[in-house]
């Protein structure tokens, strides 16, 4: 049962307009009927003291509770709740436009009238009760406000007897939040203490007034090792007060909230986000109101933040007690979390309600309702339904319905669920709401896979570099009647070098891929005389570079290994068990195997395997196998390239070919030997470009 507030009434009707959230703060429509109020407002004064601007609110009748009140920064509003008093004005609005109070709205809810100050910027205030006439003390400069009495005058503080020592300070602790704020957490005497907390330029000041500070407590605490604003928390006696000083860094903003004997002063971090509007915590959003109460009943404290946050809060009945709460510019419902934590209450929001109550009433009516559902299931009549399947195999749901390990994790006790893999049908018995589970499982998990076509190029890059030096000496006579080493040849004419038909020394340069290596030759004598000597010497060098290219494509579906392979199989002895021996074959190569996975933001994960196998040189037992391998995994963007390498060789060869002894002799051995220089680079690069394919894309 909801229980209806007790200020609206069953039969006249409230409009409300609301100007930036700020519920009631403008007119409302009462009609009907004049509630049978104890009090009326009869009359609203305004005159300006200095900077002070004090309005008095003439009741019919003496007052006998203080107004509650509450203020907020964005817009600056003070707002004060007179119960069971009606307005008796006539006006709905009354004009002041003294110093920083523009006006005064006069609202009629029920049996109860609220005035909401309208200013120009956020102002503290105080109020004093004198028989009917209500005081309130708005302070313009800004600092603490100082009730005055209807004359004018400074309110009187009682005497205290000088044999009375001032109330001591129990505790000063800090602590750190969840999200990097300090909290200095101080253990007041009594509720009754007055604290003035403001900042003074980089700092939060702190008076307790009335106040004494054991010896224990007058220290210097350095709490910058919590890694929060806060470096330094200083406090000291000051005559007949308490004064603390926080010393926060950086960027920071403070707030305040008591409950009860317990004050708590939080400095919190500033971040700056560029892409919202505005700054503050993270798990309190909501717009900043300071609230001031003294033993006032809880219920009315959230009435309060209803009407400041236009939410509809519902009240068990067994939410009873009195609060003392101190509140200055925190986020409403911040508020709204320290009243519950203050007296054990908790809160379920349904839309724009909120129902708030103890928390063991809500977990056991919670409960209840649990067991109730636990018990329709039993009595609730099953059915069969018929789910098609399209893309997935109906195999796969075998798991999910437990029917291989007997775990029914998602039919309910009295559920059954049968698979047909030649129509790839499922038929599953359970109640209807099973059933609802069962049908938007298979409608999330029944769909087309993606398809992602990989193209991979394998490159092998070669670069070659050779290089010989040779010569050839030989020597014989003009006349041919002799030679050393062999048949001559005919003798040239005209002074020409004569061609030799054998030399004494032939190591010339060798010709690589069939081109001649260049030479030159030289007589060593002149050809008028007898016998000569013929020295030719020749070289050859050679450079080239190739590229083995390679590039298999495969397409596969999401998070499915995809296998593409070709090569040849080459065959080879081994032996078996009985001696004798057998054909077997070895496989060589080019292998791709490649396993994507497409993220959510629409890049690919492949888990690659390329294996480039070649024939190589031929052994005693058969030919042997080249192999390069490579396994890794990467993310790479739709329709990009990555490139993976890494496998690289160098060959150098350097050959001699000499006359013995002779070629060893200095300068004039190279007459006698061929020298030759090998230098071959290999390396092997993978380009990977996966792309990810549409439903309706053809593969040409």
């Amino acid at each position: 049962m909801i229980a209806q507030h007790k200020y609206y009434s069953r039969t006249q009707g409230i409009l409300y307009t609301m100007q930036r959230a700020f519920a009631l703060a403008c007119l409302t429509l009462v009609s009907g009927a004049v509630f049978a109020a104890s009090n009326e407002i009869q009359s609203i004064s305004s005159t300006q003291q200095g900077t002070n601007v004090v309005v008095k609110v003439a009741l019919k009748n003496p007052v006998t509770t203080p107004p509650i009140g509450f203020s907020i920064t964005s817009p600056a509003r003070i707002a004060l709740d007179f119960a069971d008093t009606a307005n008796a004005t006539g006006k709905g609005l009354q004009e002041i436009g003294l110093g920083d109070v523009r006006n005064v709205n006069v609202v009629q809810a029920g049996e109860r009238s609220r005035l909401v100050f309208n200013m120009q910027k956020s102002l503290n205030y105080a109020t004093t009760v004198e028989g009917n006439v209500v005081v309130v003390t708005i302070e313009g400069s800004g600092g603490p406000a100082t009730p005055l009495t209807a004359a004018g005058l400074p309110v009187p503080q009682p005497v205290v007897s000088t044999a009375i020592s001032p109330q001591a300070l129990r505790d000063i602790d800090f602590r750190r939040g969840s999200n990097g704020e300090g909290r200095v957490v101080i253990d007041l005497p009594s509720n009754q203490i007055a604290v003035d907390v403001r900042q003074v330029g980089n700092r939060v000041e702190v008076d307790f007034l009335k106040a004494s500070l054991p010896q224990v407590l007058r220290r210097r605490l350095d709490v910058a090792d919590f890694g929060t604003p806060v470096d330094f928390i200083t406090t000291q006696q000051q005559g007949d007060n308490v004064r603390m000083l926080i010393e926060p860094k950086g960027a920071w903003e403070h707030s305040a909230y008591q409950s009860d004997t317990q004050l708590v002063i939080e400095v919190k971090p500033i971040r700056e986000e560029p892409n919202r509007l505005g700054m503050g915590t993270q798990n309190y959003r909501g717009e900043k109101l300071s609230l001031n109460f003294q033993n006032v009943d809880v219920r009315a404290v959230l009435q309060v933040i209803a009407d400041f946050t236009s939410l509809n809060i519902i009240t068990s009945d067994t939410v009873s007690g009195n609060l003392t709460l101190r509140l200055k510019d925190v986020p409403w419902d911040q508020a709204l979390d320290i009243v519950m934590q203050a007296k054990g209450l908790d809160m379920r929001k349904n839309g724009t309600v909120l129902w708030i109550a103890p928390r063991d009433e809500l977990l056991t009516k919670e409960k209840l309702e649990l067991e109730q559902r636990a018990q329709i299931a039993e009595l609730e009549p099953v059915r069969t339904e018929t789910f098609q399947l399209n893309y997935q195999k109906a195999e796969a749901f075998k798991q999910v319905f437990g029917i291989d390990s007997g775990n029914r994790s998602i039919l309910s006790k009295r559920g059954s669920a049968v698979v047909d893999p030649r129509t790839n049908q499922l038929f599953v018995t359970d109640i209807a709401s099973k059933l609802d589970e069962v049908r938007a499982l298979v409608q999330k998990t029944d769909i087309a896979s993606r398809q992602v076509m990989i193209e991979a190029r394998i490159v092998e890059a070669t670069d070659t570099f050779s290089r010989n030096l040779g010569a050839k000496l030989s020597f014989g006579s003009r006349s041919g009647s002799y030679q050393l080493g062999g048949n001559q040849s005919a003798a040239g004419t005209g002074g020409a070098l004569p061609t030799l038909g054998n030399s004494a020394v032939n190591l010339p340069a060798g010709a690589i891929s069939g081109n001649a290596a260049g030479s030159v030759a030289l007589t060593l004598f002149n050809s008028a005389a007898t016998r000569f000597i013929g020295l030719e010497l020749s070289a050859l060098e050679a450079d080239g570079k190739g590229k083995i290219i390679s590039s298999p494509r495969v397409i596969t579906a999401d998070q499915l290994k995809a296998l593409i392979e070709q090569g040849e199989e080459l065959p080879y002895q081994q032996a078996t068990s009985s001696g004798a021996t057998s054909i077997a074959f070895k496989k060589a190569n080019l292998k791709l195997e490649v396993t994507p996975q497409i993220t959510p933001d629409g890049n690919v994960i492949l888990d690659v395997d390329v294996t480039k196998d070649s024939v190589g040189r031929d052994t005693p037992v058969g030919l042997a196998i080249d192999t390069k391998h490579v396994r890794t995994q990467v993310l790479i963007e739709n329709g990009g390239t990555v490139v993976i390498g890494g496998i690289f060789t160098q060959t150098d060869n350097d050959q001699i070919y000499k006359v013995p002894l002779i070629g060893d002799i200095p300068v004039v051995g190279n007459l006698f030997k061929t020298t030759g220089k090998e230098r071959l680079k290999t390396e092997l690069l993978i380009f990977l470009s996966p792309k990810i394919l549409n439903d309706k894309v053809a593969i040409r």
